[in-house]
C-alpha cells in the first residue's frame, strides 16, 4: 500500500520503519558532537537548550546528561512519545512544528542531522529561521548541522539496497529540481511500502540569505563534527554557529 500525507515526513517519520532503517546513527558520535559544541559555546552548566526537531530525543538526553535543561520538540507524535519515558525535572518532550517559535527562549537552539529544508517552500525554510531567532535568549546561540549538499550530491550512490532487520530496503536517489530525492521501498509482513525523503539542497550561500533576511549573525562554519573547518568540496557536514 501507498502510505501518504500532505507532508512526506509527517507520515515517514511516524513509522517504525524510519527508525529500522536508520537504527545504526553512531550515538557515539552524536554524544562527541554535544560535547564539542557545548564546550565551543562555553555553555554553563544549567544553561537551557532546545533540541528542535529532536526526534526519539538521543541529542537531548545526552545534553541533558551534561547538566544542562533540555525541551526536546519534533513534529512526531510517535517520537515525543518515546521520548517522553526519559523526562525529569530538566528534562521535557512536545510535539511541535519548528516552523513557529516556542515562547520560552533559550540559551542556545539546536536543529541537528539535517532537520531543515524538509519543506515545498523556500518561505518556510525561513520561517523556521526566524523563529530559531526568536527562540534565543539574549547572548545566546543558534546552530543548524546540515550535510554538505555539494559533496552530497557529487558522491549520490544512485541505487542501493539496505537489509536490515530481515527487511530488504530498496533505495534510490536523484537530484530534482533543487531537492535532494531518497525513494525508499520494501515489502514486510505481505504489505508493500513506498516513501520518498525530500530535502531541499541548502548550500551554505543559501543559509547566508536567509540569515541576511532574518536579520542573523552567521560567527563560525563547521565541517565536522569534531569542529574543523568547512570545506565544500570534503566537508562531510555543513554546521552554523550563529546568534
Amino acid at each position: 500500500m501507498e502510505l501518504a500525507a500532505n507532508r512526506w515526513f509527517s507520515s515517514w517519520f511516524d513509522t517504525p520503519y524510519y527508525h529500522i532503517l536508520y537504527k545504526n546513527r553512531g550515538d557515539e558520535e552524536a554524544q562527541e558532537f554535544m560535547q564539542n559544541m557545548v564546550e565551543f559555546l562555553k555553555l554553563p552548566k544549567g544553561a537551557s537548550i532546545l533540541d528542535l526537531a529532536c526526534g526519539k530525543g538521543r541529542h537531548s538526553v545526552y545534553l541533558n546528561e551534561l547538566g544542562y535543561d533540555v525541551t526536546g520538540v519534533d513534529l512526531s507524535e510517535n517520537s515525543i512519545s518515546y521520548a517522553k519515558q526519559f523526562e525529569n525535572d530538566t528534562l521535557k518532550f512536545y510535539t511541535h512544528c519548528m516552523c513557529t517559535p516556542l515562547k520560552q527562549k533559550f540559551d542556545a537552539v539546536f536543529n541537528l542531522f539535517t532537520s531543515l529544508g524538509y519543506f515545498d517552500e523556500e518561505k518556510e525554510n525561513l520561517e523556521s529561521i526566524i523563529a530559531i531567532k526568536e527562540e534565543i535568549k539574549e547572548g545566546g546561540w543558534g546552530v543548524i548541522d546540515f550535510m554538505n549538499v555539494k559533496k552530497v550530491i557529487r558522491e549520490l550512490v544512485p541505487s542501493e539496497i539496505k537489509k536490515v532487520k530481515g527487511i530488504d530496503f530498496k533505495i534510490s536517489r536523484r537530484v530534482e529540481n533543487g531537492f535532494i530525492l531518497k525513494d525508499i521501498k520494501f515489502e514486510d509482513e505481505g504489505e508493500e511500502y513506498t516513501f520518498t525523503e525530500k530535502v531541499m539542497a541548502l548550500t551554505l550561500e543559501k543559509f547566508r540569505l536567509y540569515f541576511f533576511k532574518a536579520g542573523i549573525e552567521l560567527v563560525h562554519t563547521f565541517g565536522n563534527y569534531n569542529l574543523e573547518p568547512y570545506d565544500e568540496s570534503t566537508s562531510d557536514r555543513l554546521i552554523l554557529v550563529f546568534r
